[in-house]
């Protein structure tokens, strides 16, 4: 029986286990998928030589430091820069990013002509991933981070009224309000954020993160990292198959 899984470092809250798990029964597919804890990355080159599966996830924190263990990269996975699937192919370990495509599916019906600028916050494979899209789909991306380093990347403290109202998408890309800690969020003036807005936030535990809560409260358009997640791990399943 074919076997899937997920590598990553605390995978308790895992959406892909109980994904898959419900997807192959409601599928009659004979498989199973595993969470694959790991502390540290060196531990991922046992796993990909085991020959034990027949397709693999990863998450925080190794989706950029998978990337020296795999044999190829897939083009967007290269552009990206950031690895969330694993295939298998004629002995080789293929790396690519179904990220910008979940990603992608999901802002779909939401973007207006408003949303001409996007502020990402984080810098990790997840960010990664939702600034290759929204790039690609014309929109000039500034990124926020605890530490700025790069071009077009401001620290939290810079954030003010005038970058939020030029900035009329927003996306977390960062952990903060993830459950249990559902009263963080992160540091974001939202007082600035009004009804033009569209504002996404890639946890989807709990459903609406405090983040989402207060900006839903000033009347934008919100959304959380659900349907990311769901069209994502269907377009990993094909690219396990393909």
């Amino acid at each position: 029986m074919p076997e899937y899984g997920l590598i990553g470092k605390r995978l308790d809250y895992s959406f892909s286990k109980a994904f898959f798990t419900a997807y192959f029964e409601q599928n009659g597919i004979r498989a199973s998928y595993h969470n694959i804890e790991i502390a540290a990355i060196e531990e991922v080159r046992a796993i990909l030589s085991s020959g034990k599966y027949s397709g693999l996830n990863v998450t925080i924190p190794y989706k950029e430091t998978v990337i020296p263990y795999l044999d190829e990269l897939s083009p967007e996975a290269k552009a990206i820069g950031a690895v969330n699937t694993i295939s298998f192919k004629n002995g080789k370990t293929i790396g690519h990013n179904t990220d910008a495509f979940g990603f992608r599916q999901s802002i779909k019906p939401f973007l207006n002509n408003k949303h001409e600028r996007a502020l990402v916050l984080g810098t990790g494979g997840a960010s990664k991933a939702v600034s290759y899209v929204l790039e690609d789909i014309g929109l000039n991306v500034l990124h926020v981070s605890r530490n700025p380093k790069e071009e077009n990347t401001f620290g939290y403290e810079e954030i003010n009224g005038h970058m939020l109202n030029a900035c009329k998408m927003i996306v977390n890309c960062t952990p903060v309000g993830t459950f249990p800690d559902v009263d963080d969020k992160p540091d974001l003036p939202t007082e600035f954020i009004g009804p033009d807005h569209f504002v996404v936030d890639l946890i989807y535990n709990p459903e609406k993160t405090r983040l989402l809560r207060e900006a839903e409260a000033k009347g934008a358009i919100i959304l959380n990292g659900h349907s990311m997640l769901k069209e994502q791990a269907l377009k990993a399943w094909e690219t396990w198959n393909s």
